[in-house]
């Protein structure tokens, strides 16, 4: 009996992953559909926690989180390095991101002249959805 339902559920799972790339992402084409339901998903719960597509949401997030980990590594460095990589990845100049400071500012987080402070991480972390330790 439970072989039947195992066999029922992969079929069902099949028709699914064709839809929604729910599983382990194996190429970028697969990651590019995955963020992009992931955004339809997220728009269509809003601030609905309860929304019967939450846990989906969150499933897909794990794949997806998986995949970055794995193709899109930040490499190990100091917080003036990190914050260079950040900026020529987004394509960003130093006026790019007042929420830092001026551009005399990140001017001088970037040579080394100035230490970063908790609000410029605590902005930072939320501008490139990085982990704070990156800035510390």
């Amino acid at each position: 009996m439970l072989a039947n339902y195992i066999k029922e559920a992969g079929k069902e799972y099949k028709k699914l992953r064709l839809l929604i790339p729910i599983g382990v992402l194996r190429s970028e084409k697969d990651y590019d559909k995955a963020v992009k339901v992931l955004d339809a998903i997220l728009d269509e719960i809003g601030d609905d926690e309860s929304h019967i597509l939450t846990d989906l949401a969150e499933t897909l997030s794990f794949f997806i989180e998986a995949y970055d980990k794995k193709h899109f590594q930040i490499p190990k460095s100091n917080p003036r390095k990190i914050l260079r990589y950040l900026m020529n990845e987004h394509g960003l100049k130093q006026s790019d991101l007042p929420e830092i400071g001026s551009q005399g500012v990140v001017s001088e987080l970037l040579i080394g002249k100035r230490e970063f402070n908790a609000r410029q991480i605590s902005k930072l972390v939320k501008r490139f959805h990085v982990p704070a330790d990156l800035f510390i």
